[in-house]
């Protein structure tokens, strides 16, 4: 993480009247005003098509006290944050909204210097290119080392519309002026994965296929798709999930050592992972997928509708809500390891989850009393809610008789460290500001990825499930998913809550 930038800083947000900005940025931002993570000379500008100042203001104070990690803020330092917003009406149509918003620019740089210019685009992909057009023809990426542009996911919905965005985009841009923003690699756990492996000397040695049975990665949300079902209806857990978060997460825990902590070097590291993802078009897609979707269940006791019930949702919907993969890694160090991933929505908790299955002993002494259930060795990393890192083992039982037991030893975040945990997008925002590139998808990595999924999403849309829904809500998912890996001996990891220091 880079230390504070000195150099004047000047944050867009396109699509500041949004949930995203009242969610996400603006308590990120404060929060790093108070942390005094921010330049000491800095300007927030929302641009949006309606509203006004003191709205805006309004809109984002009641963000703070709603979904800020530190809640309602400080009279006193709100106060002094607030100075430094602003906010203008335009149409992103419109030349002179972006003349406008580059006449503040200058005016904040007349008396605070050449600042670093962020241009967050908080709205629909259809927009981006509009947005960079009119950056572009305002002068305002032209500056190759301080104006930046932050994209959402996500980045199309298949290769070819992909690449079609991103050829917008660089119409005005550089590559290297655009962050592709996703949030998962602003969590602190999912950095840590990098200080776990490349720090400790115990674990990188056993990093591999000689000593690594399979891998498994768990992103499961306890929710349904809330008041997004017409969006959800154009993407799919597939596009939505697996071919950005889950792929990324895949990436972290496969990755090469590195030479150096340098931007492009972690990069092409992650690139050299997904290219050695085993081609999933040719194999038969229900040797390695599985897609599922939600009907009627229950959640904390209460009836919760089925996809099919929810707002903005086809009655007949063909969707997936659910996927399940396994994926092999094809190189030296993961040949024929494989990697099961899976997502969902309306499942039985809220849950990022990697799990390191370890082979076991080659030659097992105890006898067939000496436990009831032996498991192999496995390292768990808890990406969100419960930060932390368990390792299960097998260890005595107290008494006569060699009687062994799984036991755990656990590391958590919130007993260890003092200070709370950061907002996986007080990280990225902070990132930006000061130009790293680090933790930001580069245009080959996010072809390489649809690359991956294309071919299942091809397979899909040719003979849509009629089995649909396929599970309850409130559950873990289809009965198939359990299926790909027990065909393989296998099971799901049992989710677990770190230990408590």
């Amino acid at each position: 993480m880079n230390a504070p930038t000195s150099q004047p800083a000047v944050v867009t947000i396109f699509g500041a009247a949004g949930d995203l900005t009242k969610r996400k940025l603006m308590p990120a931002l404060y929060n790093l005003f108070l942390d005094k993570q921010l330049p000491s000379h800095f300007l927030i500008i929302g641009v949006a098509r309606r509203g006004d100042e003191q709205n805006f203001r309004d809109y984002i104070k009641e963000g703070m006290t709603e979904f800020s990690r530190r809640g309602a803020a400080d009279p006193k330092k709100w106060a002094e944050f607030i100075q430094h917003v602003t906010y203008t009406v335009g149409d992103f149509t419109s030349p002179k909204t972006f003349t406008h918003l580059a006449e503040k620019i200058h005016k904040f740089e007349e008396t605070n210097g050449q600042s670093s210019r962020i241009f967050y685009l908080s709205t629909p992909p259809a927009v981006f290119g509009l947005i960079a057009d009119g950056l572009g023809a305002a002068g305002l990426a032209s500056d190759k080392v301080n104006d930046r542009i932050v994209i959402e996911k996500p980045f199309g919905r298949d290769l070819e519309s992909s690449e079609a965005l991103n050829n917008e985009l660089l119409k005005s841009f550089d590559e290297k002026q655009i962050y592709r923003i996703d949030h998962y690699l602003g969590k602190e756990t999912v950095q840590n994965i990098l200080a776990f492996r490349f720090a400790n000397a115990l674990y990188e040695p056993v990093w591999n296929r000689r000593y690594v049975d399979h891998v498994q990665i768990t992103v499961s949300e306890d929710v349904g798709v809330e008041k997004r079902g017409g969006y959800y209806e154009t993407s799919g857990a597939l596009r939505d999930m697996v071919q950005n978060h889950l792929l990324q997460l895949l990436c972290m825990v496969a990755m090469e050592p590195l030479v150096s902590f340098d931007a492009d070097e972690v990069r092409n590291k992650k690139v050299d992972v997904l290219k050695a993802v085993r081609p999933l078009g040719r194999m038969n897609p229900h040797d390695y997928s599985v897609r599922g979707q939600y009907g009627p269940g229950t959640k904390d006791g209460l009836a919760v509708p089925g996809y099919r019930q929810e707002t903005g949702v086809d009655p007949k919907s063909t969707t997936e809500t659910f996927v399940a993969l396994k994926l092999y890694v094809d190189n030296w160090r993961w040949q024929d390891v494989p990697f099961y991933l899976r997502t969902g929505k309306r499942l039985s908790r809220k849950l990022s989850q990697i799990v390191i299955v370890f082979r076991p002993v080659p030659h097992l002494m105890f006898d067939a009393n000496a436990s009831e259930s032996f498991e192999p060795n496995r390292l768990i990393i808890n990406i969100q809610p419960d930060e932390g890192i368990i390792l299960k083992f097998q260890a005595k039982e107290p008494g006569a008789g060699m009687r062994l037991s799984t036991v755990s030893m656990g590391f958590d975040y919130e007993g260890t460290f003092t200070s709370s945990s950061r907002e996986a997008y007080e990280t990225l925002l902070q990132e930006v500001i000061s130009g790293d590139t680090t933790l930001f998808m580069r245009d080959d990595q996010e072809r390489v990825a649809w690359n991956i999924v294309e071919p299942l999403l091809e397979a899909w849309a040719s003979r849509p499930s009629n089995a649909f829904p396929n599970y309850s809500a409130g559950s873990w998912g289809p009965e198939a998913a359990d299926m790909l890996l027990a065909r393989d001996g296998r099971s799901w990891a049992n989710p677990m809550l770190i230990p408590k220091s």
